[in-house]
């Protein structure tokens, strides 16, 4: 099984599939390496690709202490990852939380990042998509077995437009376990305290982190029904970054699946950058 120790002794799961110049993939918030399954084929051929399962989320170790499900923690644990592969620098394909944590990077260690494609977040968070995350984080679903949890989400998935039962079955056999007492979330639930104790601080101005992606290579690939990505903070990252490679997935909401023909066009000119 692939996985390492980090430097408070959690063992992190991880994938490392492919050859070529390497590729770190970087989930959303409650959600694990298998976020990046649909893009993958696309990428394998050309690239090095490595998927962490943060502290606490799919296949790695539950943290003693859920304080340390912190953006900075898990940055740490990206760079401790790439330390154990032996990798000086990489590019970040970060996802929701994934991007905010490829943006921490950039300010924290910027040697290290070859760019950033950020995934359905930028550095301002829409307060509609923060009352939804809250609303669901660190919860068992409803649904009581796998079947209803497929109907529930083709039916709750706001923004999302032609997307096929079986798209939705796969998404609910990767983040929910089916058990006697119905269906369990497979990350810590006690994410939500972290989640919940982060929203009784002041908010934090993440502008100074996008800025820090001065000089790298920067794409965005919004959803175009995102609640979380609003276009007025997507016109201020391309004004401050007029470079930066942009895909609107029509029929999308937060976050695309990524192979989604805009989403595939935009990651293949970001990649040709790096």
């Amino acid at each position: 099984m692939p996985e390492f120790k980090s430097s408070d002794n959690l063992r992190l799961w991880y994938e490392d599939q492919g050859d070529g110049p390497p590729l770190v993939c970087l989930s959303g918030l409650t959600r694990n390496s298998t976020d990046f399954e649909y893009v993958l084929p696309y990428l394998v051929g050309e690239h090095r690709v490595i998927r962490l399962d943060y502290r606490g989320r799919g296949k790695s170790q539950r943290a003693p202490d859920w304080r340390s499900y912190t953006i900075p923690t898990e940055a740490r644990d990206v760079l401790e990852l790439l330390d154990h592969l032996g990798i000086d620098r990489a590019p970040i394909l970060g996802t929701s939380r994934g991007g905010l944590i490829g943006m921490a990077l950039a300010m924290m260690a910027k040697d290290r990042v070859g760019g950033l494609c950020l995934v359905d977040i930028g550095p301002e968070i829409a307060p509609d998509g923060m009352d939804a995350i809250r609303d669901y984080v660190g919860r068992n679903p409803s649904a009581a077995t796998l079947d209803d949890a497929v109907a529930q989400r083709a039916r709750l998935m706001a923004g999302f437009e032609g997307v096929p039962e079986s798209r939705w079955r796969e998404e609910v056999e990767k983040h929910y376990r089916e058990t006697n007492d119905g269906l369990v979330i497979n990350y810590d639930a006690r994410l939500r305290d972290a989640v919940l104790e982060a929203d009784g601080l002041p908010p934090p101005d993440l502008w100074p982190l996008f800025d820090a992606l001065d000089g790298l290579p920067l794409a965005c690939i919004r959803g175009a029904n995102s609640d979380l990505l609003t276009p007025a903070t997507l016109a201020e990252m391309r004004r401050r970054r007029p470079d930066m490679i942009v895909a609107e997935v029509p029929g999308r909401g937060h976050v695309p699946f990524l192979d989604e023909p805009e989403a595939l066009e935009a990651l293949n000119e970001w990649t040709m950058l790096l």
